[in-house]
């Protein structure tokens, strides 16, 4: 009996012997993601949301908003990075994406597994025989036993490394999404920021309209008074008065509206309310061309790197299917020891080693149209590489033009805005005189609010535009294709 624990503990050492490497691989952790870090203002930590995700205000007091504490649009897009719930899932997933890859790669290592028991047991046989052959009734047996065994696939007609590999593609396809994510959020955050920048102006714009209407007001009033002015120009004045301080109470309303919606999309604290920071400019220029920003996003979206990770995945899930109806074999070795305490003999011991072959021949077709359903899976991956690749074409075209459009409109708004300023005090100077009407004021009036308006439209689609051309290139951090402003 020496001999034979001698054989199983030879065959046991060469399993482990065969694996170390193995296990190396097995436990070495995937490459997690990296992020750019830009050289950013970081914004206060009472900014931040709870750490408890499950935290649900129940007073008041804790849903309460504060007083607005300006930040600008780098801290806007920190905050985002590090609080938005989205990218939180997304690194979530990467990391369960990483857990499942190990639990696949320790199929490369052997098994050990054992069993014991202790059992009273009589059996019905035994019953039968003692009434059958009129024996006295036996005992019932105290039985101690157990097993220990190690074993090992040494072949798996390809299960095993496709189903490693199609882990790693996973855990590749986890990690791009987080880097879309990232890009994604950026804008999100960015195109949110500049609708609060422009909501900022809209209240500015609206109290200047305000102030223009109550001294327009005051003219009529005055030139009533001194019998050059009629009642006509004032009841005129004052409905222009109340029209703009209608317009300005609808602006303040649509400020705070786009303020909750920043708080939200950064998930910051239930207390915490935010404003714009940064003033309203130009923020940057392209200067790379059409064509080189379509090759430039070619080359760095990671959409269409997810699409040849799922075509890969699709290649190594065809694999796994097929492993079905092929031959499998595995190495055992087990040890076991038993006795039977109502007995005269002491524990005895055996062993058994050898291999197994397992083979389905016949699976009515299952294995074949698994490996026909991924396919499939590899032509749709195909399909929507091409059908990203066009659409990446298309975003940066269109942006790259709406970025060509606005840079020319900012440029006839200003000098617009510039005529509309003095066409304004002319036309106050010629009522005041005598020359002009009322009318002539109002129209001026509003003539220099459609131009500040519209200056800033243009500035503010121009930046938008810009940052739409971004994502659509995306990892700026690694070429120089915009010149900051700032």
């Amino acid at each position: 009996m020496v001999s034979a624990r001698f054989v199983v503990l030879t065959i046991v050492s060469a399993i482990f012997s065969s694996t170390q490497t193995l296990s190396a691989i097995a436990q070495s952790k995937p490459i997690s993601p990296t992020v750019s870090k830009s050289q950013t203002v970081q914004p206060p930590d009472s900014l931040n949301p709870s750490p408890n995700p499950l935290d649900l205000p129940t007073s008041p007091e804790q849903v309460r908003s504060q007083q607005a504490q300006p930040i600008t649009l780098q801290q806007a897009i920190a905050l985002a990075r590090k609080n938005n719930r989205d990218l939180q899932i997304a690194r979530q997933t990467l990391q369960r994406s990483q857990a499942a890859l190990r639990q696949v790669q320790a199929a490369q290592l052997p098994t050990l597994n054992t069993q014991a028991e202790i059992a009273n047991e009589r059996t019905a046989r035994e019953t039968l025989d003692d009434l059958k052959y009129l024996n006295e009734k036996s005992s019932p047996a105290n039985v101690l036993s157990g097993t220990i065994e190690v074993g090992y696939d040494i072949f798996t007609a390809g299960r095993r490394p496709a189903r490693i590999r199609s882990a790693q593609e996973l855990v590749r396809f986890n990690r791009l999404d987080v880097q879309r994510l990232n890009e994604q959020t950026r804008l999100d955050v960015t195109n949110t920021y500049y609708d609060l920048q422009e909501t900022d102006e809209q209240v500015r714009i609206a109290q200047a309209a305000v102030t223009n209407a109550r001294r327009s007001l005051q003219d009529a009033i005055s030139l009533e008074e001194g019998g050059l002015g009629t009642g006509f120009d004032v009841v005129r004045a004052r409905v222009q008065l109340g029209n703009a301080e209608q317009e300005l109470i609808d602006a303040q309303s649509q400020q705070d509206i786009a303020r909750r919606r920043l708080v939200e999309l950064l998930s910051l604290s239930e207390t915490v309310d935010v404003s714009a920071a940064d003033p309203v400019r130009q923020a940057g220029r392209w200067s790379l061309s059409l064509e080189d920003s379509i090759l430039l996003a070619y080359k760095n979206r990671v959409e269409l790197q997810q699409q040849l990770a799922q075509r890969r995945i699709a290649q190594q899930q065809r694999r796994i299917a097929l492993a079905d109806v092929r031959p499998q074999v595995s190495l055992f070795a087990n040890y076991q020891i038993l006795d039977d305490f109502n007995d005269e003999f002491s524990l005895k011991d055996g062993y058994a080693a050898g291999a197994r072959l397992r083979w389905n021949f016949f699976d009515a077709g299952a294995a074949r149209f698994g490996a026909a359903q991924e396919d499939a899976n590899r032509a749709i991956a195909e399909t929507r590489f091409a059908q990203t690749r066009n659409q990446i074409r298309f975003q940066v075209e269109q942006a790259y033009k709406n970025l060509q459009a606005n840079a020319r409109s900012i440029q006839t708004a200003a000098a617009a805005l510039q005529q509309a300023q003095e066409g304004l005090e002319i036309a106050r100077v010629r009522f005041q005189g005598g020359a002009g009407t009322q009318l002539d004021v109002i129209a001026a009036e509003n003539d220099l609010t459609r131009a500040d308006v519209n200056r800033l439209n243009a500035i503010l689609n121009y930046n938008r535009a810009l940052a739409t051309l971004q994502r659509a290139v995306s990892n700026l951090s690694k070429s120089k294709s915009t010149n900051s402003s700032e």
